[in-house]
């Protein structure tokens, strides 16, 4: 299956959709591991173990907007590849590559820059204390050194996925996974680092995952190789990739918006335990999402492909069965949390005190998530077959214009107002949920009938 993209045309939709998936989903639940090993480790630190996870959490805004600019670059490129492998040009897909290394090796070196000469302004900006601000700079510190590896990783992977190549890119997530989870102990508690050992575990990791991506894409087995003549920008290549890049570059980096949002408004009203809460909320909120990211990442070369190549039947029949899976693992994940909220919380820390305001604060968070299935499924889609203006919508839609002002609001109408600001959350879900199922039931049958 790996010798050649065709199959992503010919072989049965779900039978393909299961190969390519199940590597995708394994290696997001791997990709995890980077920063939950962290946090699992750090919160377990004799006595200091709170406060320290409190202040890596704080170091989450930066690493979503390293990993958002990832995702700009590779899933606004790497879709466009697959359509280009659908009308038989390969020759225009390698050049979205090679545009797309040079682009993420500029933007790498710009954000490098940027977050070690200013990290602790940004960090005191997303709701470090004096409590929590050390810790939070022994782990940024080290962590920003190592962007370049995130960029490449993240980035490039992506064209290995689209190629259809899902156990390479499975392969790619894993070596890092399994070096973090290795070297974490080995620093943190052998070598009596901390969260400075963490970090450097971390980077170490991923620097290991970049140099396997880029060797692969530049070996014999790739189709779209990355050539030295295709390492230069072309507007007219890489900018339609960019503007597609934009619907999940801001679904990642308003991650970091709202968890600037949601750390100084829990800061202000609930203090750091509100924080530390928030931590574990956002770790949990990963794992709910890096699977149905992955079932996305293994349909997107199918519905990509066969739109390329004006196959309506296949990209129809692909992304309902991309709906029904993604509906599906929302409602039973969300049936767990809501059943056992306790249990992952004490997966990140042993404080009772915390445990026990993370688990009324899950509930609230979490109420509504069994129906995010539908909104992954449909804006993902959206971006698989082009459609940057709806997906660049449907992102802004949830983050942007529903939640950041209803962290804000919502404190100002009940009593319990840290509680208020997790309340934010389903809300936000509930309405964005209902708007995209509206648009996508529309734009996706007018889309698909002008394919014919």
């Amino acid at each position: 299956m790996e010798n050649n993209n065709t199959f992503l045309g010919k072989e049965e939709i779900g039978k393909l959709i299961f190969k390519l998936s199940l590597p995708a989903i394994t290696a997001q639940l791997v990709n995890m591991l980077y920063n939950l090993v962290d946090r699992i480790y750090i919160g377990h630190i004799p006595e200091v173990g709170t406060l320290a996870l409190t202040g890596v959490g704080v170091c989450m805004p930066i690493i979503m907007i390293i990993t958002a600019f990832a995702a700009f670059v590779g899933m606004g490129s790497a879709p466009r590849a697959s359509i280009y492998m659908g009308k038989g040009d390969n020759k225009t897909a390698e050049k979205i590559l090679g545009n797309s290394f040079v682009l993420l090796l500029a933007i790498s070196t710009v954000l490098t820059f940027v977050f070690y000469i200013w990290q602790k302004d940004f960090l005191m900006l997303f709701g470090a204390s004096e409590n929590t601000i050390g810790y939070s700079i022994s782990y940024m510190g080290i962590y920003v050194l190592g962007t370049v590896f995130v960029q490449l990783t993240v980035g490039l992977n992506a064209f290995i996925s689209a190629q259809g190549f899902a156990k390479t890119s499975m392969y790619s997530v894993l070596i890092g996974a399994i070096c973090n989870t290795i070297l974490d102990p080995i620093f943190i508690f052998g070598f009596n680092m901390g969260v400075a050992g963490a970090a450097l575990a971390t980077v170490i990791s991923q620097a290991l995952s970049a140099v396997w991506v880029i060797y692969f894409l530049c070996g014999k087995k790739t189709i779209l190789k990355l050539k030295k003549e295709n390492c230069r920008i072309e507007p007219k290549v890489i900018l339609p990739c960019v503007v597609l890049g934009l619907a999940p570059f801001i679904m990642q980096a308003t991650e970091s918006l709202i968890a600037v949002c949601f750390n100084a408004s829990l800061l202000k009203y609930g203090g750091d335990i509100a924080v530390g809460a928030m931590t574990i909320l956002t770790s949990v909120m990963q794992f709910s999402m890096l699977p149905l990211f992955g079932l996305t990442q293994g349909t997107q070369p199918v519905i990509s492909y066969n739109f390329g190549a004006k196959n309506v039947r296949r990209v129809k029949e692909a992304f309902f069965i991309l709906l029904r899976c993604s509906v599906i693992f929302s409602a039973v994940l969300w049936l767990f949390i809501m059943l056992f909220p306790q249990g992952f919380a004490r997966i990140f820390t042993s404080d009772v005190s915390l445990i026990q305001f993370t688990a009324g604060a899950m509930r609230i968070y979490f109420s509504v998530s069994l129906v995010f299935g539908v909104q992954v499924a449909c804006q993902q889609t959206f971006i698989a077959i082009g459609d940057a203006k709806t997906s660049l919508f449907l992102a802004l839609l949830r983050k942007v214009i529903l939640l950041i002002p209803l962290i804000y609001i919502l404190p100002l109408l009940f009593t319990n107002q840290a509680m208020a600001i997790y309340l934010a959350e389903p809300i936000a879900d509930i309405i964005a949920v209902t708007v995209t199922g509206i648009i996508f039931s529309v734009q996706f049958r007018k889309t698909l009938k002008n394919l014919i």
